[in-house]
């Protein structure tokens, strides 16, 4: 990448700051290495999941015996009120967090008692995620922020196999002609289609975006709806999108909303 040691150390040390990336699972029970995984016709099953919060004075329940089914493929949208627990329920599916009690299954493997270093390996070679935020390392070029994952080590591709992918990525995202530029050189939408090109730079099953639109305007939200079911059907990747627009959730598909801990599929 032609990165400096220094630079591609502090550069991983930040990735994994930001989402304790690392390498694939090794599942024994069924013998396969972890490059490996089994298809499974639900992508998501989630069975009675709770999770609650200890402050002060009180619990805070926030998702109370909560139940989900997304198929492999599918792409859905999650909605609701600002603290009702979206971004609660992203983290527990993304093994960032434990539940208090229920249990996640992601392509048919239970995520709920990995150790730290089995969920970053989780991950790292099963997930994509996508942050409002971006997240993107201000003293890496585009394509640099792209490839930012395999930093995270033990990666098996190799790296020219890795470049490659992130070219055609870019390409396919439109920034194909902006591969050198920094991210302060970037739009907010050129920022979010970079940060949708590295969630898929690892090949992963599934995709979770964190109101990927909050800070763009509603041209530049539909040009990302249409990108990520684009992208969907190409890839054949699941994808769950957590937004407070109403008419993103509804270009998405299937649609959820949450409230008082449970979840609830809106009608079209």
């Amino acid at each position: 990448m032609g990165l400096e040691d220094s630079k591609l150390s502090a550069v991983a040390y930040t990735w994994n700051l930001l989402t304790t990336f690392s390498y694939t699972l090794w599942h024994p029970e069924n013998g396969l290495p972890g490059g490996v995984s089994v298809y499974h016709p639900l992508m998501i099953e989630v069975r009675n999941l709770s999770k609650v919060y200890e402050t002060p004075g009180e619990s805070v329940k926030v998702l109370d015996g909560l139940d989900l089914t997304v198929g492999a493929g599918e792409v859905v949208a999650l909605v609701g009120p600002s603290g009702c627990g979206k971004t609660t329920l992203l983290n527990l599916l993304g093994a960032m967090d434990r539940p208090g009690g229920g249990s996640i299954l992601i392509n048919g493997r239970d995520i709920t008692g990995f150790t730290p270093e089995e969920a970053a390996r989780f991950r790292n070679r099963s997930l994509g995620f996508i942050f409002q935020q971006h997240h993107l390392l201000p003293q890496l070029s585009v394509l640099e922020n792209v490839l930012v994952p395999r930093l995270a080590g033990d990666w098996e591709e190799p790296a020219e196999e890795t470049d490659k992918r992130a070219r055609e990525l870019l390409d396919r995202v439109g920034l194909g002609h902006r591969i050198a530029h920094l991210p302060w050189q970037l739009s907010g939408g050129e920022k979010l289609r970079t940060a949708v090109a590295r969630a898929l730079v690892n090949r992963p099953s599934l995709v979770l975006a964190d109101e990927p639109t909050g800070l763009l305007d509603q041209a530049s939200s539909d040009k990302v709806a249409d990108l990520l079911l684009q992208l969907n059907r190409e890839e054949g990747v699941t994808v769950m999108v957590v937004t407070h627009n109403i008419q993103l959730a509804r270009r998405i598909g299937r649609t959820f909303a949450l409230a008082r801990g449970k979840l609830e599929e809106v009608p079209e």
